[in-house]
């Protein structure tokens, strides 16, 4: 039987090069897009389009209605990779804009996953799979408030993993360094005049969105799929050095001086 899977954020980046290659390995692909001409883009594609904006819950309720009924009440996998960032100082961003930053990274994921679980448990061994970043590990400056969202899902993800202990669902976390999408393109910048930027060394240690595929295909297809999956060298790094060193060396090293 052909298993079915929901992809968050699949108009671009690493919801794309997963739909593609999730396709390849014979699933079929429920692909999650915002905007109503990215959703045609995914039907053209071969994959089945649904339109989502996490960040309207009217519109999430409609998506996960639409893809009960698609894959008649079993769903094998959900994806949750959607998101976007805010970047800009803490006191430069309003408190509308932290909503949303939270609304989309969190609050739609949240809503989404529930309103699915049923589905999910039909299935008898589905996995649940988040995008955090390696953001959900540590915080920069200019980076606080999707950071914040960011360490909220990672906190958010492990209760969900307990209490489904025993359900049929896994719950795993996918944490990215940096990958080249057009992520960085999409961030919302607080000042305008004064973008945060990514570190030039930060180029170095930079992977195609492909580098996540082989974590993905362990979260969803081993029998024994791990809590956390670090992507890229920064990543793996930040894992070790939170845990290792104190908190006011990790700070300078973070603040870059």
């Amino acid at each position: 039987m052909q298993k079915n899977i929901v992809i968050t954020g699949c108009s671009s980046g690493i919801g794309l090069i997963a739909a593609n290659d999730l396709l390849r390995r014979g699933y079929r692909i429920l692909a999650a897009c915002r905007k109503p001409e990215d959703v045609q883009r995914m039907n053209a594609l071969g994959f089945t389009g649904i339109q989502l904006d996490l960040n309207d819950s009217i519109s999430v309720e409609r998506a996960a209605g639409e893809i009960i009924a698609l894959c008649d009440n079993r769903l094998d996998g959900l994806f949750n990779n959607g998101g976007y960032g805010v970047y800009g100082p803490l006191a430069s961003i309003s408190r509308q804009q932290l909503e949303q930053q939270f609304a989309t990274n969190l609050f739609g994921t949240h809503q989404l996953t529930t309103l699915l679980l049923p589905a999910l448990r039909t299935s008898g061994d589905a996995r649940i799979i988040n995008t955090s970043s390696v953001l959900g590990l540590i915080s920069t400056p200019g980076r606080g408030a999707y950071a914040a969202s960011k360490y909220a899902l990672e906190a958010w993800t492990d209760a969900l993993r307990m209490e489904l202990h025993g359900s049929g669902i896994r719950v795993s976390l996918i944490e990215p360094g940096p990958i080249s999408t057009r992520f960085t393109d999409n961030v919302s910048q607080a000042e305008r005049d004064k973008p945060v930027k990514n570190p030039g060394i930060a180029a170095r240690f930079t992977l195609p969105p492909e580098a996540i595929l082989p974590r993905l295909r362990h979260a969803l297809e081993s029998k024994h799929p791990r809590l956390r999956y670090p992507v890229t060298l920064v990543a793996h790094a930040m894992t070790i050095l939170r845990r290792l060193l104190p908190g006011w060396i990790l700070d300078r090293i973070l603040r870059g001086k």
